[in-house]
């Protein structure tokens, strides 16, 4: 697998972008604080004229994610839209786009502390027992404090019904305040599968989430917008990496959040793990 170009900084690529797609944690911030260079960054693309969205794999709403980013430094007038994998989720249910649960009234939901926008304006009951849950609503991990175990043992009744489990977040690791890894939705997700339980992805790198992003992009953009000159970043390959591969963006790899302290050696094996290469590789938002 080929190496990859390392660039100093965002405007080494501002000639080859008309928007951007930009990952939240691990990215514009660490889980509590701002990078440094994020603000500055940001009002360059923003003179640059550069469309910017926010696409993140949170599990929870736009709003709630945007009032978090404006409160540690980030106002909404930085950026033009953001999306959420869990803002997908609650509009495909809202707009009763998954058939697989036509009928369905009691939901499980599985998220970080209490998620009361998740099923907000839908005609859904929320139960906590999965034994009689008609599906489970995947959203966020505590298991950096309950373990996965917990998480095993929580759903394994669910999983023996074969109900589908949609994981709002398919993130496998996420970033925690002081710099370290847990287990992140994508990776409960996982375990449902290995459980015998049905998994439905939303978010990067699936397709869904790009789709309405693209449709964000379009009235900015023109009908029939070059892909090519849209960049996604992020300190994900798995996700942001190949999920633009995937929709034919290009992709800048950051050597933040779960990125951070990978040597060349360390990036070049992952990168064949997960068989993507970034178009590019910057240490960090800036």
């Amino acid at each position: 697998m080929q190496s990859f170009e390392t660039i100093d900084r965002l405007d080494d690529i501002l000639d080859q972008a008309d928007a951007f797609l930009l990952d939240q944690f691990g990215t514009l911030h660490d889980g509590v604080s701002l990078y440094p260079a994020v603000p500055a960054a940001m009002a360059r693309l923003r003179a640059a004229g550069k469309r910017i969205v926010i696409l993140s794999n949170s599990g929870k709403r736009a709003a709630p994610n945007m009032a978090r980013l404006a409160g540690i430094g980030l106002p909404p007038e930085s950026y033009d839209a953001f999306l959420t994998s869990g803002e997908v989720a609650w509009k495909l249910l809202a707009e009763g786009r998954l058939p697989a649960l036509s009928g369905a009234r009691r939901c499980l939901v599985l998220s970080r502390g209490e998620d009361r926008e998740a099923l907000s304006g839908l005609d859904l009951e929320r139960t906590e027992n999965a034994a009689e849950a008609d599906f489970v609503l995947l959203l966020g991990s505590e298991a950096d404090r309950i373990g996965l175990a917990a998480y095993r043992d929580r759903l394994a009744p669910a999983a023996r019904r074969g109900i589908l489990c949609i994981c709002g977040n398919p993130d496998r690791l996420m970033v925690l305040g002081d710099g370290g890894l847990a287990p992140a939705p994508g990776r409960i997700a996982e375990l449902y599968a290995e459980m015998g339980g049905e998994v439905l992805w939303i978010g990067k790198p699936e397709s869904t989430i790009y789709d309405a992003a693209f449709a964000l992009l379009a009235p900015w953009l023109g009908d029939g917008f070059d892909r090519g000159r849209i960049w996604a970043v992020g300190d994900s390959l798995e996700h942001d990496a190949a999920g633009a591969a995937g929709q034919g963006c290009r992709s800048l790899l950051l050597r933040t959040g779960i990125m951070a302290g990978r040597s060349t050696a360390e990036l070049e094996a992952e990168m064949a793990r997960c068989g993507v290469v970034p178009d590019a590789v910057l240490a960090a938002f800036a």
